[in-house]
């Protein structure tokens, strides 16, 4: 995972939005190299769902990303959505 690529983005997107969405992407790469703490990742994928409301587009970028960076987005979210508070995440 220390390979450089592109994140997957929009050309509409602010440049605060294009940062934040690189963060959750960081955040999910993390969790696959220590450990991460379960609100960290659902504030993130949050701050992204506001970004990409739709689901369609969600599963885009999560290819898009998984394909490259070797990780499954989806499986880190829905492990952290199922863990317990304050629990740290390890993928």
């Amino acid at each position: 995972m220390e390979e450089e690529f592109p994140m997957p983005m929009s050309m509409d997107w602010t440049k605060e939005e294009i940062i934040d969405v690189m963060q959750f992407f960081q955040v999910i790469e993390t969790t696959y190299e220590k450990a991460v703490i379960r609100e960290d990742i659902l504030s993130w994928y949050g701050r992204f769902k506001e970004i990409v409301p739709s689901k369609k587009e969600e599963k885009q970028y999560f290819r898009q990303f998984d394909e490259k960076a070797e990780v499954s987005c989806w499986k880190t979210v829905q492990k952290a959505k199922n863990a317990q508070p304050g629990e740290k995440i390890k993928m």
